[in-house]
C-alpha cells in the first residue's frame, strides 16, 4: 500500500529513489567538507602540519606544529578566535600536551590568540626582540582595539612570551629538531623562523606570503634591507617546503618572488626619492606588475611605497 507522506502520497519506489538521492548528497556533502579539510590542514612530513589560513573568517594567518616524543611545539597563535578553531584540528592529529607555542613574530594576527593556547597549558617563546615588541607596541594595539561582536578581544587577554633567545633555540628529541632562528629585523625587529633540518621544511612567518593581498612594510621598526638580507639568509638554508606566513604553502621559488618584489620596490623608490620626486608622484609611477600575485594589491603597494619612502635617506 502507498505511504502518505506530508500529505502527498510516496509509493515504495518513489521513496527508494529519494532516499538513494539523500544518500549521494549526503555523501557528496561529506566529501566536500573532507576535501575542505585536506585543503586546510596538510601534513608536511610525519609528524609536521600546516594550516593553511582563512581570510575570510579573519583567521588568515598560517599555522604549524611538530609532534615530539611527548608534546606538541605550534607555530604562530593566530588570532583568539582562530586559536580556538586551530586547537580541535590538532587534536585530531594527536593527544599529546602542547607545550610550546612559537611566535614568529608579534603582530596580531600570530600573536593575539597566546592566551588561548596558555589556557591549554602552552608556554610561549619567540625572540627577545619580539617578546619587548609584545609588551609594547602589541600591548598598545590591544589596549586601543575597540572591535565589537565576533571579533572582539575584550572576552580574551594578552599573552607575551615568557621564554625567550637571542639568535636561536632549539628543541630536539632525538628524533624530531626544530631550530628558531632569528633573522630579523626584517617585516618587524623581531622576525624569527623555525627550521627543520631533517625535514627541509622553513616555517618564515610574513618574511615570505603568497597571497593576492601582499605584504607590507608598515611596522616601525622594519627594515627594507634587513628584509631582504633575512630572505637571503632563508636561501641560503635551501628548503624544500615553505611555510609562509598568509597563503598557499610555498618553495624557493616563492622566497626568491617575495624577493624580487621587495627589492624592486626599494630600488624604485630609493631612485625616486634621491631624483627629488614625492612619495605622491612615485605612488604613482611606480610599476610592479611584474610581480604577480605579490604586488596585486594596490592598497599595500602603496602603503610599502610610502613606508620605504619615509626610511630612505
Amino acid at each position: 500500500m502507498p505511504e502518505i507522506s506530508g500529505g502527498h502520497i510516496m509509493c515504495p519506489m518513489r521513496r527508494l529513489v529519494v532516499t538513494a538521492v539523500f544518500v549521494v548528497l549526503g555523501f557528496v556533502a561529506f566529501e566536500r567538507d573532507v576535501a575542505s579539510q585536506a585543503l586546510t590542514v596538510r601534513q608536511l612530513a610525519p609528524g609536521v602540519f600546516f594550516r593553511q589560513g582563512d581570510r575570510d573568517k579573519h583567521q588568515q594567518a598560517n599555522c604549524g606544529w611538530i609532534i615530539f616524543r611527548d608534546y606538541v611545539v605550534v607555530v604562530d597563535a593566530n588570532f583568539p578566535w582562530g586559536a580556538k578553531a586551530i586547537l580541535p584540528e590538532i587534536k585530531k592529529t594527536t593527544n599529546k600536551p602542547i607545550r610550546f607555542v612559537f611566535d614568529t613574530h608579534y603582530h596580531g594576527d600570530h600573536a593575539q590568540g597566546n592566551s588561548v593556547f596558555v589556557d591549554q597549558g602552552s608556554t610561549i617563546v619567540s625572540s627577545a626582540d619580539a617578546a619587548a615588541e609584545s609588551r609594547g607596541k602589541g600591548q598598545a594595539a590591544w589596549d586601543k582595539d575597540t572591535t565589537t561582536g565576533e571579533f572582539s578581544l575584550k572576552p580574551y587577554r594578552a599573552e607575551h612570551p615568557s621564554v625567550v633567545f637571542a639568535d636561536q633555540m632549539v628543541f630536539d628529541d632525538g628524533d624530531k629538531r626544530i631550530e628558531l632562528r632569528k633573522v630579523g629585523p626584517g617585516h618587524s625587529k623581531g622576525d624569527s623562523v623555525a627550521w627543520l633540518p631533517k625535514e627541509r621544511i622553513l616555517f618564515t612567518g610574513d618574511l615570505v606570503t603568497n597571497w593576492n593581498f601582499g605584504n607590507n612594510m608598515l611596522d616601525a621598526d622594519a627594515s627594507d634591507t634587513g628584509w631582504l638580507k633575512a630572505i637571503d639568509t632563508m636561501l641560503e638554508l635551501k628548503p624544500q617546503t615553505v611555510a609562509v606566513g598568509h597563503g598557499a604553502l610555498g618553495d624557493v621559488e616563492t622566497m626568491r618572488g617575495q624577493r624580487g618584489y621587495l627589492a624592486d620596490m626599494h630600488q624604485q623608490v630609493l631612485a625616486g626619492k634621491k631624483a627629488g620626486k614625492t612619495a605622491d608622484q612615485l605612488v604613482k609611477e611606480i610599476n610592479l606588475s611584474k610581480h604577480g600575485h605579490f604586488a596585486a594589491f594596490a592598497q599595500r603597494n602603496e602603503e610599502s611605497i610610502r613606508a620605504m619612502y619615509r626610511r630612505a635617506p
